[in-house]
């Protein structure tokens, strides 16, 4: 029994079992190997969250992989085990909190977290995402657990693709980077913010069946400019201002070459909440090399073009009839009209310039000249409204309340049906709430935003609010990508997702109030996006996955990943 008991020897900690390893016998300043054993069975299966079951967890595979007594006796199903985890998280009545317990699971138990998600999509999306999302950002630095995604900081330039290869999976399909300079309507939240890449690839997931391991979210930290967080003592990013200029463009040029490197030109880079000036320069300079997509631009544009698709089947006519006023002119915004001038064209088959004509931004920055119009200077929105008269009003500015009683007013006299999009996030940064567009509208808006907002009673008439969520474009037109083997993505492709989602609106939908699909089939609205996506991948000659499939939709369905359990041998 001497030798189970714990000595102390000249400040070195030394007995209980065999010291194989030395590290009982090291002094604290003496450096000790972390060894792992790696084959997937007994303690380690179940601290593996890809392939832990928990409970689930059959008596023979019990028996197989050295479980036994490791786990309480009883066998549940996944389904039980999804019923009792759902009861747990719903007892939490602060989002944050169910927004780390989820987080828990997914550290905990792959499969179960994204079988959860998929079948409680519309309870449990804005847990994990916007609007919850933003806060865990904002206090990252304090719920920090474990790890989660690649951190790439200043301190690791000239070492990038050594960083890259660190990361334990080595087929990579989608990578969603940010920097943290603009995280939702947030500001500048340095390296917290992490939460978005995470949360984004857990929805590409959930809803487009990308497969986890194919997924890496990455962090690029080349500080922050924000003073709170460069005062706090939790926080987990470089402690300086932003690197700007030749600095940051050099770091990020070395980081897109590590990534073809490593991974090949076929993996898609999603760019998440960069800075107005950073977002688009990098789009432009990267796209005709490189696989690149920016959510905040084309992702947006896309879903609010589909809505503005979508409300035309109750307003009636075609794009090229209506006129489209922005409030706000940030890369959300300049996306979503470039977008939509596009459409124009095609549609109408005019040049994109003339196309331009329909389309007025309230903003004065340079990359918005391409809009200027000529006409007497206007004060503000209110007065925008009254000169223009615009068939559809859309805000992302992230100036809350900005949406006022006059406005909302003023745009139903000028139509039947006005479309209000009050697109910013989070809620608080929304332009007009739900129940403020319907009230002053006297029921006859077509309404969407950019946060979630519970169902409206109107007049006897129970109005539905669209999100005109991003989550409903980039996990589908990820996934048509993936199973294209695309090489580019071009304006036609982003084009295509916003037909393919609109084209799930239907007659009933709109009844409703409705512009968008509901959430509870967006697998399916996800499939149909990938198979136009991969089509005009196909037309466009960038599809390298040959022969092209028969039924792009079958395809897509069969390629997407579910998170029922495996059998073990």
């Amino acid at each position: 029994m001497a030798g189970s008991r714990e000595r102390i020897n000249n400040g070195v900690v030394t007995g209980g079992v065999e010291d194989a390893y030395g590290e009982d016998r090291a002094t604290e300043d003496q450096p000790v190997t972390p060894w792992a054993v790696c084959i997937a069975s007994g303690h380690s299966l179940l601290r593996d969250p890809r392939h832990n079951k928990g409970l689930s967890f059959t008596e023979r595979e019990r028996d197989a992989h050295y479980l036994r007594g490791l786990l309480p006796p009883v066998v549940l199903s996944q389904d039980l085990q999804e019923k009792r985890l759902l009861q747990n998280v719903r007892q939490f009545e602060v989002p944050l909190q169910r927004y780390m317990a989820l987080m828990d699971l997914q550290e905990r138990n792959e499969r179960l977290f994204y079988k959860l998600l998929i079948d409680n999509v519309e309870e449990l999306l804005p847990v994990v995402y916007t609007p919850t999302v933003g806060e865990a950002c904002q206090k990252y630095g304090t719920i920090f657990r474990r790890p989660q995604g690649l951190y790439i900081s200043l301190k690791e330039k000239g070492r990038i693709l050594e960083v890259l290869r660190n990361w334990p999976e080595k087929s990579i399909q989608v990578i969603v980077v940010t920097d943290g300079e603009r995280i939702l309507g947030l500001g500048d939240l340095g390296c917290q913010g992490m939460g978005i890449p995470v949360g984004k690839l857990a929805l590409y997931t959930a809803l487009g069946g990308v497969r986890p391991s194919a997924c890496l979210p990455i962090t690029i930290d080349v500080g922050t400019n924000n003073e709170d967080l460069l005062k706090d003592e939790f926080y987990i990013g470089l402690k300086q201002r932003r690197a700007t200029g030749q600095e940051y463009s050099e770091l990020l040029d070395e980081f897109m070459t590590a990534v073809r490197q490593n991974y090949g030109q076929k993996v898609l880079v999603q760019f998440e909440d960069f800075a107005n000036h950073n977002a688009f320069t990098l789009l432009a300079k990267y796209r005709e090399n490189h696989l690149v997509f920016n959510d905040d631009i084309q992702g947006t544009a896309a879903v609010v073009l589909a809505g503005l698709i979508a409300s035309l089947k109750s307003v009636g006519g075609t794009l090229a009839d209506h006129t489209f006023l922005f409030f706000g002119a940030g890369e959300a915004g300049t996306g979503i009209a470039e977008l939509v001038a596009l459409e124009i064209s095609r549609q109408a088959k005019v040049s994109v310039e003339e196309a331009r004509k329909k389309i007025w931004l309230v903003d004065s920055k340079p990359f918005k000249k391409r809009y200027a119009h000529e006409h007497e200077p206007i004060k503000d929105l209110l007065g925008a409204v009254k000169a223009i008269r615009p068939t559809a009003l859309i805000g992302s500015a992230g100036v809350g309340r900005s949406f006022t009683k006059e406005v909302i007013e003023a745009m139903s006299s000028i139509n039947e049906r006005p479309i209000i999009l009050a697109l910013s996030n989070p809620t608080s940064q929304s332009e007009c709430t739900a129940e403020q567009a319907y009230t002053w509208s006297q029921g006859r808006a077509i309404f969407g935003s950019g946060s979630p907002f519970d169902p409206v009673k109107y007049n006897d008439k129970l109005f539905v609010p669209a999100q005109a969520n991003n989550a409903y474009i980039f996990p589908g037109f990820g996934l048509g990508v993936v199973i294209s083997g695309a090489v580019r993505v071009t304006d036609d492709m982003v084009l295509a997702a916003a037909e393919g989602l609109a084209d799930q609106v239907t007659p009933e939908h709109i009844d409703k109030g409705l512009i968008y699909p509901p959430f509870s089939i967006i697998r399916k609205i996800s499939a149909n996006i990938a198979a136009r996506v991969a089509a005009k991948a196909y037309d466009l000659g960038l599809a390298s996955q040959l022969p092209r499939p028969k039924d792009l939709v079958k395809y897509a369905e069969s390629c997407m990943y579910t998170p029922v359990y495996r059998s073990y041998r």
